[in-house]
């Protein structure tokens, strides 16, 4: 986004019962119950969901112990932890297909490790990272936001508080803020769809989340009542993939910055971590994070590339908008390349990526998340290179 200068700009964000999230958290679902049987599993699963329809699709490679029958099972208890139980789209009895089948020998090939040669990128492609100073989560204030206020959401439905009652999992945020001199001063409007039972007014579901949304928000930064929309169509009743056909990989906006940074173009959930679609997208915002974090700039964009096979990256390439504290990007660019290991066997060690921790990444965004020690998840939002970073710099 620009730098000093006045303007508006919006990010949205999906809730977990989004007919895109149900399918990418099954995806991820599949890909945890690989990883927790063999760390080395290779995992690209696709999920289609429609009205009383599941369907899995995708190449793996795992133990036999992992059987069409028990990824049936993990997708329906995927929908249950949702929350559909609804004629048009029920845990207990949507028809579930499962296509998966092996993983191709030539792809196989090229990214195993062999004699003489490490292990290669998945897949060739560009991955970016991002970083700003917006927020305390160093995430773009629009998509945080837009985040927040579903998270929040989603805790009141599954919550015994009354005024929880009645909504249900499908939901959409949408956030616009004004920009003065760059920074994010107030909401001018927002937009909030939420799937609801028949028997609620609008006008509660209205009064409700403006609650809601009022307390998410720093104080003083609600939009004008006349700019806050609440189910704009009149009635959301009928939702989830009943009402929209879901499939992985639909949201990737939603699960990197809100378009407030270059994406590179693939998607993260159903990937193992071989897959640097995911893997070295989650490295670019590790050290986008930690250049800001180390006070080195108060903005950073990250981009490296790979071809399929191949080991190390192409290029690193860094983009500090004019906010760096007198640092060159071209030394900062060679520095990268020293504290951290860019190959994929490199990402994937030192983020700790081979194991079962995808399911919580589905919905709600990839980053910006706070780590949880006791579970070693997004270690990426970790900001343990800033020390490292700061005596490169002489800080």
């Amino acid at each position: 986004m620009r730098n000093n200068s006045d303007f508006l700009f919006a990010s949205e964000s999906v809730s977990e019962g989004h007919p895109d999230k149900v399918a990418d958290r099954i995806s991820d679902a599949v890909l945890d119950t690989y990883l927790a049987a063999d760390p080395e599993a290779r995992v690209a699963c696709e999920t289609l969901v429609t009205t009383n329809q599941i369907i899995l699709a995708g190449e793996v490679r795992g133990p036999e112990s992992i059987t069409k029958e028990l990824l049936i099972e993990k997708a329906r208890e995927t929908v249950k932890e949702i929350g559909y139980d609804q004629e048009g789209f029920s845990w207990r009895n949507a028809s579930a297909l499962n296509l998966l089948h092996a993983q191709s020998a030539h792809i196989a090939m090229g990214v195993d490790s062999g004699e003489g040669k490490d292990e290669g990128a998945g897949d060739q492609g560009i991955m970016f990272g991002y970083a700003t100073t917006e927020t305390d989560s160093l995430m773009p204030a629009p998509i945080y936001y837009a985040h927040k206020i579903l998270q929040n959401l989603n805790d009141l439905r599954k919550s015994s508080d009354p005024k929880g009652k009645g909504f249900l999992p499908d939901a959409k945020s949408q956030v616009t803020l004004q920009y003065v001199n760059g920074k994010p001063v107030k909401a001018t409007s927002i937009v909030l769809s939420t799937q609801h039972e028949e028997a609620m007014k609008q006008s509660d579901i209205r009064d409700t989340l403006r609650e809601l949304i009022t307390n998410t928000l720093p104080e003083g930064w609600m939009c004008p009542e006349d700019e806050f929309y609440v189910n704009p169509t009149g009635l959301f009743i009928i939702g989830g993939p009943d009402g929209d056909c879901g499939l992985t990989g639909r949201k990737i906006i939603v699960d990197t910055y809100g378009g407030a940074a270059p994406h590179g173009g693939g998607a993260f959930s159903g990937k193992d971590p071989t897959k640097v679609d995911r893997s070295a997208a989650y490295a670019c915002r590790y050290l986008a994070k930690n250049i800001v974090a180390a006070g080195l700039a108060d903005s950073c964009t990250l981009q490296i590339s790979y071809a399929i096979g191949v080991s190390h990256p192409l290029s690193v390439y860094v983009d500090l908008h004019n906010s760096g504290k007198d640092i060159n990007e071209e030394k900062l660019e060679k520095v990268l390349r020293e504290v951290m290991d860019l190959s994929p066997r490199g990402i994937r060690k030192h983020l700790r990526l081979n194991r079962p921790i995808y399911r919580e990444t589905a919905a709600y965004g990839h980053f910006g998340r706070t780590p949880d020690l006791k579970k070693d998840n997004f270690t990426w939002e970790q900001a343990d290179l800033v020390d490292t970073l700061r005596n490169a710099f002489n800080r």
